[in-house]
């Protein structure tokens, strides 16, 4: 029984090389790092289309604190004269613009929330493709046999945002004790 266990085993290891290299796993590697190109430019594009609405946002905030500014001003000046029709049309004008105005920073939020998770995303997505190019650039050194340069196989040498955070922390804790 163990005897069989045993050839069933190495018949799947060497089913799976085969089938490892027909792959390809450069040609597989080359497409995976040009779909996350395509997805960090779509995303710096994303992130600049929300910088230019935010902008336009906060441009409106301040046109609209404006005209409440104003409206606020004409409010008092009818009020001063008793002209009770009038301010109560001012006083729409003015409610509508604080709505309007509460409207627009719950806009600001979101978009800055939004550009926040967006900026997160597009560092680890560049940090996960610069590993990848470095991984597919060492897999077509070793498919064309070009040792020259490497004695042993280079390791992963991307280093994420958590890992700098982790050394930062390490290093504070250190100068403390020190």
């Amino acid at each position: 029984m163990a005897l069989i266990t045993r050839f069933s085993r190495l018949f799947r290891a060497d089913l799976h090389a085969v089938l490892d290299r027909i792959e390809e796993p450069d040609v597989i590697l080359r497409q995976a790092v040009r779909e996350m190109e395509e997805e960090i430019l779509a995303d710096e594009q994303r992130h600049k289309l929300l910088a230019h609405e935010l902008k336009q946002l906060a441009s409106r905030h301040d046109d609209v604190k404006q005209t409440l500014a104003r409206t606020q001003e004409e409010l008092g000046i009818c009020l001063d004269a008793g002209n009770d029709d009038l301010a109560r049309n001012l006083l729409r004008r003015k409610l509508e613009a604080e709505r309007l105005l509460q409207y627009l920073v719950r806009q600001q939020q979101e978009m800055t929330h939004a550009i926040s998770e967006l900026t997160t995303r597009l560092q680890t997505n560049r940090t996960r493709l610069t590993g990848m190019q470095q991984k597919l650039e060492l897999l077509v050194r070793d498919s064309h046999g070009d040792h020259s340069d490497l004695s042993v196989a280079m390791p992963d040498i991307a280093v994420s945002d958590a890992d700098v955070e982790v050394a930062l922390l390490r290093e504070k804790q250190n100068r403390r004790t020190s």
